[in-house]
């Protein structure tokens, strides 16, 4: 595998109370921030309910986010395909990858909220298999197929794109939870997947089996996939120090939790916690126990924690970090900041030279400065101005340090290499 990717995956979750003007401002800016981090890429979502999702439209979103950046890529995280002609979606994806100059990802999946599906009066059973037939007519036509298609949801006739994607072939996934669906789609058609369960103890202990549905179903249906392209969500908070981390994060979590996992969604594994720091205990690790699903400390913490998720996984491509509001908006950006400085050059090659360079002149110091010094020392003493002057600050060292210190010699060579 090639060294591993960096993203963010920005659904996002706001606590319901705020501007949603600014947020979105805010959000913007925090897609910047990413982008002079020498992030990868940055996923947002579509959602239609619940107070706290709030980007109603991805491609919106990421449409403004390309005028602001200028390297990272931008992923659709996801776009719910039930909720749309499949046509209209491929031509949404080509001037987006246009408007981009290629920075697009495309990302698919059922649509997550129950609420969102009500509203449309959609079949929660049906909305799977309507992402695939959605999803198998939108490849078809990024390849430049012409499409006629009927289905009890749209229908296409002689359907075909009038602008070709700025890429040669659009970068595609779709989304992955504990069920081996999204796996399995993944798989069908030979495309990536995000794993976004992986926030969770149940989606972290789903993990190992996951990418295993993916290669079933690409031998079934005669293509392959590559873990290259397995993007796995994690959530975490850094700080300089672990204490830092919890005292920044503890009540924003607990917040997320009662006021939205618990009270809004009723998600089943959530229940309202009174005791904040119990529930930060609870829902974190330090990194090496797997006990927890999300970081709340050091960079030294998440770099152990991303190599266990390695081995737990078999291997991963892109680590997507999970955008929430735990913490205030500018120790969210040093977190970020701290990821970047900190933990990504320990996965992408960065340091392992540096650390050589350093070691291999620890290892040979004495013999460089001896060598350094003698050729110092012949320079002054080849002129006699700078060996008189030499030896006054010999002797000035050896009055304040002591005769024979090696206090007085080391500020005597300091002085010589100062002449030089």
């Amino acid at each position: 595998m090639s060294h591993l990717g960096f993203g963010a995956f920005l659904a996002p979750h706001h606590p319901v109370g705020e501007n949603f003007t600014h947020m979105l401002q805010r959000d913007l800016a925090f897609g910047e921030h990413l982008d002079r981090l020498g992030f990868d890429e940055i996923w947002c979502g579509e959602h239609h309910s619940t107070g706290w999702e709030v980007i109603a439209s991805p491609e919106l979103f990421l449409a403004a986010l390309a005028e602001r950046t200028h390297r990272i890529k931008l992923g659709t995280g996801v776009i719910s395909l039930p909720y749309h002609n499949p046509f209209m979606v491929a031509q949404r994806l080509v001037q987006l990858d246009h408007q981009s100059r290629g920075r697009l990802l495309f990302g698919s999946g059922p649509g997550a909220l129950p609420s969102d599906a009500k509203m449309m009066r959609l079949d929660p059973m049906r909305q799977r298999a309507m992402q695939d037939e959605a999803l198998g007519v939108i490849i078809r036509l990024l390849n430049g197929e012409t499409v006629t298609h009927e289905s009890d949801w749209f229908t296409l006739d002689e359907a075909e794109l009038q602008i070709m994607p700025f890429q040669e072939r659009i970068p595609m996934t779709v989304a992955s939870s504990i069920s081996p669906s999204g796996m399995k789609l993944a798989g069908k058609y030979g495309i990536g997947a995000l794993s976004i369960a992986s926030n969770s103890s149940e989606g972290l202990l789903a993990l190992p089996t996951q990418w295993s549905f993916a290669e079933a179903a690409a031998a079934e249906h005669g293509q392959t996939v590559s873990r290259d392209d397995w993007r796995v969500l994690m959530a975490f908070h850094l700080a300089e120090t672990k204490e830092q981390a919890r005292n920044e994060a503890v009540d924003g979590m607990q917040r997320w939790n009662n006021e939205y996992n618990y009270k809004v969604l009723g998600r089943p594994d959530a229940k309202f916690t009174e005791d904040k720091w119990a529930l930060l205990d609870r829902a974190s690790s330090s990194g090496t126990s797997g006990a927890g699903s999300a970081i709340v400390g050091t960079p030294d913490e998440m770099i152990a924690a991303i190599e266990s998720l390695q081995e737990l996984t078999g291997g991963f491509g892109t680590m997507i970090g999970f955008v929430h509001d735990w913490v205030n908006p500018e120790a969210n950006h040093r977190s970020w900041e701290l990821f970047a400085r900190y933990v990504m050059p320990h996965f992408q090659g960065q340091l392992r030279t540096l650390h050589k360079s350093a070691e291999r002149v620890s290892a040979n110091k004495a013999e460089l400065m001896a060598g350094a010094g003698a050729a110092i020392f012949a320079q002054i003493q080849g002129d006699e101005r700078a060996a008189a002057a030499f030896a006054v600050t010999i002797a000035n060292a050896s009055a304040q340090a002591g005769p024979g210190s090696s206090a007085a010699a080391g500020a005597a060579m300091q002085a010589a290499e100062s002449d030089e």
